[in-house]
């Protein structure tokens, strides 16, 4: 690989042009990647019809993306770390196509399971490119371009719902998919064509005990919270993958500390400002994921309920897809605060405007722009934070763990996506109107959870203070030159 791919260089220097094109096609490749969130949801209602099963076992075709993404992000990262991040940034978008064309073919249940699996696979692209960019970028550009990066995750759900919406109304449902497919054979040419092979590489061996607990536990565990309000909280069902999950990531802990090179190394993760940033992650996406359940059911709702907007769901998409954008054009402000104050500053005032985002959806709901507003302010909000958090977990891991600390930094938002799923659904079935024999979720149903989506952004904010006030920010912290593939040795 040449010196201009490999090699940072100053502002107007040669890789400059080069390095623009890096960052755009790795945002692009996270864009299309978190487009699977989305994807489905337009036709999610349709499924049963369309794939000749039960309501419930159609349900797994979300379920199924979750559980292969938590259990891909972490596995893939450590692979990155120790293979290459650009082979394994190529294999994770193989898989994305290859999982799109299998339910562009599908016509029954079980194929169209094995497709979203696939796909939910590719789910490691994120942080990867983040970790692309702290080997490849110039120092003063690696700010802003990971700000960008980690911000694709949220602006690929806003956009996609209102493009799958508008593909689900106009075409055959099948098109959704070969769409994606598309989409990724895109990202594919253009990763090959733009992004170099990084040569910091830790080597080493794969840790397969590790992968293989790991799986089981993060697997049961989110199983458990993703399917436990269908089942039932205390059906013995729940309660033993919740037990399940206890036991197994417990001996998984035990183990990885036990063994010469884990898949994930607990010792870096206990560090107070990877701990601290992980811990206020997982509070973050429990706060984004509360904005995706609340908002675009209160635009959906008939407007006999009082509060309801009565609109489809392609207007709902397009309300929330400014969101995206707001996050988007937030990122660049989000890496100059960094840069002045440091990312702890920027994670915390992030979590402020994400609960005040919320405090303003409590007592603004009866008009459109009302919900467009409030989406804009906690899409600002979510900006700010996701900026934050790659800046922070770099700051304090060696160069050679990037992939795998920023892969776990990812699950940790997911993870609070999911209870977020799981405690809304909850508070939305249990308060309730009735409208013509049909239980609906109330008004002070969604005030709560939007009180709930305003706590967990403070909790963040509270857990952020606790991030060591020095100030590690990326955008300070000199960039590796290439190194030849060779075990590093680990940052104390």
């Amino acid at each position: 690989m040449s010196d201009v791919l490999s090699s940072p260089a100053g502002p107007g220097g040669p890789a400059a042009p080069r390095s623009s094109a890096v960052v755009a096609v790795l945002a692009f490749a996270g864009i299309v990647v978190s487009l699977m969130q989305t994807l489905v949801i337009p036709i999610v209602p349709e499924l049963p019809k369309l794939l000749d099963a039960p309501a419930a076992d159609t349900a797994w075709a979300v379920t199924a993306t979750l559980l292969a993404a938590a259990v891909a992000t972490p596995v893939v990262g450590r692979l990155g770390d120790m293979f290459g991040k650009r082979r394994m940034l190529l294999v994770s978008v193989v898989l994305l196509v290859a999982g799109s064309v299998v339910c562009a073919l599908s016509e029954s249940l079980a194929p169209m399971i094995v497709g979203r699996a696939v796909q939910g696979l590719a789910a490691a692209v994120v942080p990867l490119g983040i970790s692309i960019m702290r080997d490849e970028l110039p120092t003063e550009r690696l700010a802003g371009a990971t700000a960008l990066m980690s911000a694709s995750l949220g602006v690929g759900g806003a956009l996609g719902l209102p493009t799958a919406a508008l593909i689900a109304d106009h075409f055959d449902w099948h098109v959704l998919f070969w769409a994606s497919a598309g989409m990724g054979a895109v990202a594919l040419a253009l990763v090959l064509l733009f992004v170099p092979e990084s040569q910091v590489r830790s080597g080493g061996r794969f840790d397969a005990v590790g992968g293989v607990g790991m799986a089981v536990g993060l697997v049961s565990l989110l199983l458990a919270i993703s399917k436990g309000a269908d089942w039932g909280w205390t059906d013995g069902t729940t309660l033993g993958l919740f037990a399940l999950a206890v036991v197994v990531l417990l001996a998984w802990g035990l183990f990885e500390l036990r063994t010469a090179e884990p898949l994930v190394d607990l010792r870096t993760t206990a560090r107070r400002q990877v701990l601290v940033t992980n811990l206020a992650s997982i509070a973050i996406g429990f706060s984004m994921f509360a904005m995706s359940l609340v908002l675009p059911q209160l635009l959906q709702l008939p407007a006999q309920t009082g509060y309801g907007l009565g609109k489809s769901l392609l207007t709902a998409g397009l309300v929330m897809a400014p969101s995206g954008l707001v996050m988007m054009a937030f990122a660049p402000v989000s890496a100059a605060v960094s840069k002045a104050k440091g990312p702890k500053v920027t994670l915390m005032i992030g979590a402020l405007i994400v609960a005040c985002g919320y405090g303003l959806n409590i007592v603004l709901m009866p008009e459109v722009w009302h919900l467009v507003l409030v989406s804009c302010v906690i899409g600002a909000g979510i900006g700010f934070t996701y900026g934050a958090m790659p800046a922070l977990i770099m700051g304090a891991v060696d160069p050679s763990e990037t992939a795998a600390a920023n892969s776990l930094n990812t699950l940790m938002r997911s993870i609070g996506t999911s209870v977020a799923s799981a405690l809304a659904g909850v508070v939305l079935s249990h308060l309730t109107i009735d409208l013509g024999g049909y239980a609906l979720p109330s008004q002070n149903g969604f005030k709560v959870v939007m009180a709930l989506g305003a706590g967990a952004a403070l909790l963040a904010f509270a857990v952020a203070w606790f991030i060591p006030n020095r100030r590690p920010a990326v955008a300070d912290a000199p960039v590796p030159a290439a190194q030849p593939s060779a075990d590093t040795s680990k940052v104390g």
